[in-house]
């Protein structure tokens, strides 16, 4: 989104070199231990953010969704106090704007960018940055190409290297306009396979084209083709919902068709208005929280048309309604977000502590931990069915207060999972086991809470499920 007033082939480095031999040394150590088949594709790329199948996953192995907002830094460099300001809204991801000089509002320098990573770090918040210069490459006047982006990124490259548990990279915003936007997939391996070549490591994010809206399908037909042209298979695409997004149905097509390609999408940008029009914000938030997307929503503040503010002025005792929509709805910002688990637990998480008015009761009237059957209920229910494939959420009922589950259940006939996130899951057979990944494992008595999701193939089915207390 571009309605913010800015007025008011290098040979690899030395850190890819390092991450080839560690590669080899460590397939070789695996191979030899005969274990290396069995470890999860997360586990395969480590020191920073990854992809497994449709999920974006932590440094740590845990998937990891994101509920985040914009941040317009090269336009107010005097505003970083909001990357703060959005942390304690809640989000757990902050999309950066920085520019890369082709534009009149000038150059995001290392120092500056350095800045902000630390502050994102400070705030216990994901970066990803962006290079806004490229908005509307062959239509607008002056955008960057997605080549010129790489050559900002690349005097980036020592302020960047080592953050990759931190910093994901959004190569350029919104990169081609409307003006044969076919030529989006050849720009955009291209440049993904340069970053790799220079020596980044990071989870690569690429928008789609016409104007980051995909309505002519250029990235959903091209981004297997993408994909496959990353060598660490570490890309993340993003779409911009807006006008093109009028529709709910557009919507949950949309999110279908990367589904069924089993390949990692989020909302890199949507509003709850595209001028006049009304853009279906809640079916966004609805349907991604049901399939484990992410989302970023525009803006947190400073647009010419303050519509799309979520607060005024910088001010986060100003909250708009669109404010509230991303962070106080039944899927918002406060009801969805989870922290990055490389940051640990939040402050005061796990302070169990009594107040002053009252006392640990003694050792012999403590009530014991939960154990085995009978202290929950499972139900797996089905979200989408397209014919081959099918979405699947689970739930869980505590009939007593759980630290972590375990879920057991046999296929009726020839299903089997594809993918899933939020839950470590294995096979035999037709046997699946499904247990916590430790932040979605505790649940209240009394609570059902949807704990985690799966892309299945086969018919679509719904079996028995049992629970135990892990």
């Amino acid at each position: 989104m571009s309605n913010i007033d800015p007025t008011a082939g290098a040979l690899p480095r030395g850190r890819a070199l390092r991450k080839w031999l560690l590669a080899a040394a460590t397939a070789l150590a695996v191979a030899l231990a005969g274990i290396w088949a069995l470890l999860p594709a997360s586990a395969q790329t480590e020191g920073g953010f990854s992809i497994n199948g449709t999920q974006l996953i932590d440094a740590n192995g845990n998937p990891f969704i994101m509920r985040g907002s914009t941040h317009p830094d090269v336009w107010f460099q005097s505003e970083l106090d909001s990357i703060g300001e959005l942390s304690d809204f809640g989000v757990n991801t902050v999309r950066v704007v920085l520019g890369s000089g082709e534009r009149a509002w000038g150059v995001s320098t290392p120092d500056r960018v350095a800045q902000i990573v630390a502050e994102c770090k400070a705030q216990r918040v994901i970066c990803v940055l962006e290079n806004h210069d490229t908005t509307g490459y062959g239509e607008q006047a002056g955008a960057a190409s997605l080549d010129q982006s790489v050559d900002f990124w690349e005097g980036l490259y020592d302020v960047l290297a080592g953050e990759e548990e931190y910093v994901l990279i959004n190569i350029g915003n919104e990169p081609i306009g409307n003006t044969d936007a076919a030529q989006w997939t050849d720009a955009t391996i291209a440049a993904v396979q340069r970053m790799r070549g220079i020596g980044f490591e990071h989870t690569l994010v690429v928008d789609a084209p016409n104007w980051g809206q995909d309505w002519q399908y250029v990235m959903r037909d091209n981004a297997p083709a993408v994909a496959a042209a990353d060598e660490d298979g570490n890309t993340l695409f993003s779409i911009h919902m807006y006008g093109v997004f009028t529709d709910p149905q557009t919507v949950i097509d949309y999110f279908d068709a990367f589904e069924a390609m089993g390949l990692p999408l989020i909302v890199g940008e949507y509003g709850d208005a595209f001028g006049d029009q009304p853009v279906p914000w809640d079916t966004i938030q609805a349907e991604a929280q049901a399939r484990g997307i992410g989302w970023i929503a525009w803006s947190y503040s400073g647009n010419s048309d303050n519509r799309l503010d979520q607060v005024l002025d910088f001010d986060p005792a100003q909250k708009t309604t669109w404010g509230e929509h991303v962070f106080d709805s039944q899927y918002g910002v406060a009801n969805t977000a989870e922290r990055a688990s490389v940051f640990g637990d939040d402050p005061g998480d796990d302070d169990t502590t009594p107040p002053d008015d009252e006392t640990t009761p003694p050792d012999d009237e403590t009530t014991p931990p939960p154990t085995g059957d009978g202290d929950c209920t499972a139900a797996i229910a089905i979200v989408n069915d397209w014919g081959s494939g099918w979405q699947a959420s689970v739930t869980v009922t505590a009939e007593a207060d759980l630290s972590g589950w375990t879920l057991d259940w046999t296929w009726p006939g020839g299903q089997s999972v594809q993918s899933h996130w939020n839950a470590d899951l294995t096979t035999s057979g037709s046997s699946v086991t499904a247990s916590d990944v430790g932040w979605n494992g505790s649940i209240a008595s009394g609570q059902t809470k949807e704990v985690f999701g799966f892309i299945g193939t086969g018919t679509a089915a719904t079996p028995d499920v049992t629970c135990n207390a892990a």
